[in-house]
Formats: structure tokens, C-alpha cells, sequence
């Protein structure tokens, strides 16, 4: 197999873009998914007779397994190579898709969605650890905003293929779905992505070598997944029993020892799995970081506007899917102009822009009544497509630029992992704001006892309390209440977004580091590729 190093030709290579496609394609995968089976969830309660607790687990078994095993995937990735552990992650997304599918029960689905957990773990961040070996520091922020882009997809596209698929189908299509996509997307890995080799090889022209990377470590990986494992789950949890609840508060317990004896265990490692210093490195730590407050507030803000166009301005899943249309719209300008920005202004400069961007859109989604329509909703979202684009893609670029070319894998799955921390936070807290306001503003005035209760739970419960008692009061009471407590969250998302601005402004690299690879500082060496299909 041909060995290829990273050189003015290689990036000059046309190939490469189409080895960008087959990551595009496998981001979309994931992106799809994320999405569609929320649309899914009541059809498949009411066949397969889930509680509410039962279908909670059906959509975190996959958010736990996937946020835990991310770091574990990209060490897999450096170790073993990158393009192998992409493939194989998308094929066992592709399994897991057919599981269930063809289940019948809720246990089953509920095995399913883990598995596939598994296989987006592996997807998630070796579709980005390849990036920096692909594509030099003038051509990375593009690739970057194509992925990031793909990834946006998946908020309409869910919603859209999946309330016509439920129109059609069984509610097993919304899986089924998957397997074409997965397929396409092994079929281009194969054909049009290079492998990246992490051991140790010299670069053609004869100089330094790259190191090979860390050994699979099982007891950190352990440590890893069940530390991660049980952090998310106690955030997931903590919104429904309480912040103060015993168990809630026994499994963070629990998930700060592992985690603490992870980080002990890699500080006496020569070579460990997680590599504490990149956490050191100012570039990764911050760009990081910013990253990480866009997806807290992102995710929180997502997490409302759905429901909103839903239960209260009254659109099904297909129309919902397709009033979220502005964000991406939004996001797909500022993917285009991200990396030009960057080069006239400075990544400090559009990164901070761009959260300020995003707090003026928080702030004026505020301002929305339920009298407001969607004209006004459009606006904000596709301000926030902007804000967000301008601000996520230097500061993934620049965060993916630091890292060294044997950590690309578990660099990258270390980026995602906080990602993903961050925006199941950003969930949890401003979920738990919204409920909170919800309840409080919801007039249940007359109702009795258990049926206040119920109506409490949520808008889209008030709102069929309101249908079975002819409540037209409650009705309108449950969409003003629910306007209130999404008008908190969106001053709450503004003024975090203001905060990120600052930080970003005050303390991100005026520059992105160009021609570095790692918190050493070493010359560039970027992993070899080998030609595809060889």
C-alpha cells in the first residue's frame, strides 16, 4: 500500500474533497438520526405501550452509550487507523439500525438505540480526527464548515423525512431509513477516503518520525465509559427527580471518583489515553471551550423552539421540520464566509462575533409572544444560523489545528466529548428552567388534583387535558405559559453567549496557529494516507 505524506501536492490533490464527501455523508448519518426519532417516540409509545420512563431511555440509551465512548473510539482510531474504525462504526450503526427496526418490544428498541450508540461513537470523531491530515491550515476551516453544515442538516431533515415516513410506514421505517444511508456512507469510506497509518512511518522525505499511538489501556478505557457513562446520566436525571435527589446526587458522586481516578491513572502513564496536555495548550483549551458554550446554548435553545412550533403555533412534524429551515440557511452563509472572515479579521475576532451574534439572536427570540407567528420566529433562527456558523467553525478549526498528528483521534474525541457534555447540560438546565416556569405560570384553576398534575408535565400534556375537559383557558393558558418559560431560557442563552463573547475576546489566539501540531510546538507532521481503494 502506497504511502502518502501530507505535502503542498497532496493537498493540491482533488481526491481529497471527495474524501471530504464520504465524512459529509457519514456526519449526515448521524445528524438524520438525531433528530427523527424524536419525531417517532409518540407513534411508538402507543404501539408498543412505553411509559414515559421507557421512552426517555429509548432516546438516551443512545445520547449515554455515544458521549461515553467517544474518547475510547478515537484512541480506537489512532491506534488502528482511522478510516478502519469509521467503517466500522457505521457498520455497526447500520446493525443497529436493523435491530430495531425489526423489534418488537421496548427493550429491544431500547438495545437498539445503544447499539447504535456504539457505532456514532466511532463516527463522531473520526470524521473529524482525519480532517488535519487531509487538509492543510488554509483548506481545514473549510472542511470543517461543510461537516459542521451536514451535521445542521439533521434538525429539519428529521422531522421532515420522519413525519413522512409515519404517514406512510410503521413506525420501524424511521430505522430502516438509516440502513441506505449507512450503507452509501461505508460504500464512499471504502472508495474515496484515504486510510490515515498513526504508527510510527518517516515522512517521505526523510524526516521526523510519527510517533505511534497510545495502547488501548482497558481499565481507562473503563474508567472512561463508565465515568462518562454515569456524568450524563445523572444530568439527563437530574431534571425530572431533582437536583437534590439521593440518586441523582449518588451517581454524580459516582462519576467524579472514576472520572478523578481516570485523570490520576493517565498523569503515571508514559503514553496515556487521554492526554492532560492538550488540556494544557492554550489553543485547544480555549478553542474548546468556546465550542463547548455554543453547543450549552444551542442545545437549550433547540430544545424549546421545536415544542414552541409545534404545540403552540399548532404545526405537525413535517411543518415543523421544515419552519427550522432558517437556521440551517442561516448556518450554511456563515460555513461559506467562515474561513475568509477568519482570514481578514482573525479567528479571536470572528469567534467572539459570532457568539455576539448568536446573544443578539437569543435575545430578540426573547421578545417572542403567542401572538408573535412565525415570520418573527424565521428571523431570529436564521440569525441564529449565523451566529452560530461564525462562531463553532474557527473554534473547532482552530481546536483540530493543535492537535498532534498520533492524537488526532482521541484529540478529537476529547473536543466531541465535551461537546457533547456541554449541550446535555445546556439540555438539562434550561430544560429544568423551562419546566420550572411552565408550572408556575400554568393556571389550573379547577382542575382536580392528579389532572393539575398531569397538565404541569408539560405544554403538549395541558394541551391534551385542555382537548378532553373542552378547556379552551387552559389551552390558552398552556401556550402563554410556555412562551414565559421559553423567554427565560432565551435570556438565559443570550447572556451565556454575551459571557462566551467576552472570554473568546479577551482570551482565544488572535491567530490560528499555523504549522504546529501539537502543545509541543514541533513542526508540522501530519499523519500519512495511503491511496484509497489500494
Amino acid at each position: 500500500m502506497a504511502t502518502v505524506t501530507h505535502t503542498d501536492e497532496t493537498r493540491r490533490d482533488p481526491r481529497r474533497w471527495w474524501a471530504l464527501g464520504a465524512l459529509v455523508a457519514s456526519m449526515l448519518v448521524l445528524a438524520f438520526d438525531s433528530t427523527i426519532l424524536n419525531v417517532a417516540l409518540p407513534t411508538m409509545a402507543g404501539q408498543l405501550d412505553a411509559t414515559t420512563g421507557q421512552q426517555q431511555w429509548m432516546a438516551d440509551a443512545y445520547v449515554i452509550v455515544f458521549a461515553a465512548l467517544m474518547l475510547p473510539a478515537g484512541l480506537l482510531g489512532d491506534r488502528f487507523g482511522r478510516r478502519l474504525m469509521l467503517i466500522a462504526g457505521l457498520a455497526v450503526f447500520l446493525g443497529g439500525s436493523v435491530l430495531g427496526a425489526l423489534a418488537g418490544d421496548v427493550d429491544a428498541v431500547i438495545a437498539a438505540r445503544a447499539v447504535m450508540g456504539v457505532g456514532a461513537a466511532l463516527i463522531m470523531p473520526l470524521s473529524l480526527s482525519v480532517l488535519p491530515a487531509m487538509f492543510g491550515p488554509d483548506e481545514r476551516g473549510k472542511a470543517v464548515a461543510l461537516i459542521s453544515t451536514a451535521s445542521a442538516l439533521g434538525m429539519p431533515l428529521g422531522p421532515l423525512v420522519g413525519g413522512w415516513l409515519l404517514g406512510h410506514f410503521w413506525w420501524g421505517s424511521v430505522f430502516l431509513i438509516n440502513i441506505p444511508m449507512a450503507a452509501l456512507s461505508i460504500a464512499a469510506c471504502v472508495f474515496l477516503l484515504p486510510e490515515s497509518l498513526p504508527h510510527s512511518r518517516l515522512r517521505s522525505s526523510g524526516g521526523t518520525p510519527i510517533p505511534a499511538g497510545p495502547k488501548v489501556d482497558t481499565v481507562s478505557t473503563a474508567l472512561t465509559a463508565t465515568g462518562l457513562g454515569a456524568l450524563i446520566y445523572a444530568i439527563i436525571e437530574a431534571p425530572d427527580r431533582g437536583w437534590g435527589d439521593g440518586l441523582v446526587l449518588a451517581v454524580f458522586a459516582t462519576a467524579a471518583v472514576l472520572l478523578g481516578a481516570l485523570v490520576r491513572r493517565e498523569r503515571r502513564t508514559t503514553r496515556p489515553m487521554l492526554d492532560m496536555n492538550l488540556l494544557t495548550h492554550r489553543g485547544f483549551l480555549l478553542n474548546t471551550t468556546a465550542a463547548t458554550l455554543v453547543m450549552f446554548v444551542l442545545s437549550g435553545l433547540m430544545f424549546t423552539v421545536p415544542t414552541y412550533l409545534q404545540a403552540v403555533l399548532g404545526h405537525d412534524a413535517f411543518g415543523t421540520g421544515l419552519r427550522l429551515l432558517p437556521l440551517t440557511a442561516g448556518l450554511m452563509v456563515a460555513a461559506k464566509g467562515a474561513q475568509s472572515a477568519v482570514a481578514r479579521f482573525g479567528a479571536r475576532s470572528v469567534v467572539s462575533a459570532g457568539l455576539v451574534v448568536l446573544a443578539f439572536a437569543a435575545l430578540l427570540g426573547s421578545r417572542t409572544t403567542t401572538d408573535s407567528g412565525y415570520g418573527f420566529t424565521a428571523l431570529w433562527l436564521s440569525i441564529t444560523g449565523l451566529g452560530f456558523g461564525f462562531a463553532v467553525v474557527p473554534a473547532m478549526d482552530g481546536a483540530l489545528g493543535t492537535l498532534p498528528a498520533d492524537r488526532a483521534g482521541s484529540g478529537s474525541g476529547l473536543l466531541m466529548t465535551l461537546r457533547q457534555v456541554g449541550g446535555a447540560i445546556g439540555i438539562a438546565l434550561l430544560g429544568s428552567l423551562l419546566a420550572s416556569a411552565f408550572r408556575s405560570r400554568l393556571d389550573v384553576t379547577g382542575l382536580p388534583g392528579p389532572v393539575a398534575h398531569t397538565a404541569g408535565e408539560s405544554v403538549v400534556a395541558a394541551h391534551a387535558v385542555a382537548a378532553y375537559s373542552g378547556s379552551a383557558h387552559l389551552a390558552a393558558s398552556a401556550n402563554t405559559a410556555y412562551v414565559h418559560g421559553m423567554t427565560l431560557v432565551l435570556i438565559v442563552c443570550g447572556i451565556a453567549s454575551l459571557v462566551a463573547a467576552l472570554l473568546a475576546a479577551l482570551l482565544l489566539p488572535s491567530a490560528p496557529v499555523v504549522g504546529r501540531t501539537g502543545p509541543k510546538e514541533t513542526p508540522a507532521v501530519a499523519a500519512p494516507v495511503a491511496d484509497a481503494g489500494q
